[in-house]
């Protein structure tokens, strides 16, 4: 009864004539599927979105259905295809379609022959699929390749038999890929990280207990909580076979450096980070490095930044997948009312960040 009500709200913002020519004249996509109108000088019914040409206000009808504007005997608009799904959804469909044979494949498929197999132009189809993902098809396979790295060095007899399942033609190109991709040497991550040495050490800062990470590509890990064991166990979790390196006197140096800008983070970090995550992610973190401190942004806006308007869940995500606290600053995200949501460390951290950098 709920959900009906609900649509009811719904429909009647687009209930009169005035309301409806108004959402036609403005290409109003929130009111596609409440309503469609149809143009007696061409034949043809179209969406409210519709991108042709604005008809005359005296050639237009309204009708609450398609069926209702076919039975009138008006046709389907060959531009906005009211008979079929919305833009949205054929658009993600392609997409989907693409990424299945990209994942499909042992080899990654070249533009042309991705645009070919789901029956659009190349131009068009490299400009759907970032708009839809937010990363181009070439970073989607070449992270999809990565992933297929990681899952076979832990099921292949040899690194040289995971390279090749994973798709690499040539060693020489995997290994000069190797350390962003996996953050140590293929050998050693094979081996649950057994060989690398990570460097560690706990402070306190007003958030409470902080672990600071390092590999040798630079801080792999900044985790915050109230009890120092937790964050020791969440690092080992991670590295399970690493060899983990703590109390190092010059390794507090950095961690005072992180515990500096945990407090005052319009300083920002100039250490070198060792970020790892899919191509989507690393995207999202790209852009939130880039917001100021002081500043917040709504996860719709993220989205918008990040080049995925429709993507608020997936950057939520990413969000939610950081590992360094405050360095990559997924604090500044919030709701769109301006309202704290959640946060890895705690909402209560989250708002007093916000309340640090606005000054208060």
């Amino acid at each position: 009864m709920g959900k009906t009500a609900n649509q009811a709200v719904t429909r009647s913002v687009y209930q009169g004539d005035e309301l409806r020519w108004a959402a036609v004249r403005q290409r109003d996509a929130g009111a596609d599927g409440e309503f469609w109108y149809s143009v007696r000088s061409t034949g043809v019914y179209c969406r409210p979105s519709c991108g042709a040409r604005p008809a005359l206000r005296k050639n237009v009808a309204f009708h609450d259905s398609r069926e209702a504007a076919e039975l009138a005997g008006f046709r389907p608009c060959l531009r906005c295809k009211p008979d079929q799904p919305p833009l949205a959804e054929r658009q993600a469909a392609i997409v989907a379609q693409a990424c299945r044979l990209i994942d499909a494949a042992e080899e990654a498929p070249d533009l042309d022959s991705l645009a070919t197999a789901v029956g659009v132009s190349r131009f068009h189809f490299h400009r759907m699929f970032k708009a839809v993902t937010g990363i181009t098809p070439k970073a989607y396979a070449n992270a999809q390749r990565a992933r297929r790295m990681q899952d076979g060095l832990a099921r292949q007899a040899t690194v040289t038999d995971a390279m090749y399942a994973a798709g690499y033609n040539s060693s020489g190109r995997f290994y000069a890929q190797s350390p962003s991709l996996l953050g140590m040497t293929p050998t050693a991550f094979r081996a649950g990280g057994r060989g690398a040495q990570i460097r560690f050490a706990i402070g306190a800062c007003s958030l409470g207990a902080i672990l600071v990470a390092s590999t040798e590509q630079g801080i792999c890990a900044i985790l915050i909580d109230d009890d120092p064991d937790v964050l020791v166990r969440d690092l080992q979790d991670r590295f399970p076979k690493a060899e983990l390196i703590g109390a190092e006197p010059e390794y507090e140096q950095v961690v005072s450096r992180v515990v500096g800008m945990v407090e005052r983070p319009e300083l920002g970090l100039d250490l070198p980070l060792d970020v790892r995550g899919t191509a989507f992610q690393q995207r999202v973190w790209q852009v939130l490095r880039e917001i100021p401190a002081g500043r917040t942004v709504s996860y719709a806006e993220l989205a918008a930044l990040v080049g995925v308007p429709k993507g608020a869940r997936a950057v939520a995500g990413a969000c939610a997948a950081n590992a360094l606290a405050v360095a990559i600053p997924c604090h500044r995200v919030v709701r769109n009312d301006g309202s704290i949501s959640g946060y890895r460390w705690g909402v209560d951290r989250k708002a007093a960040l916000l309340d640090r950098e606005a000054g208060k």
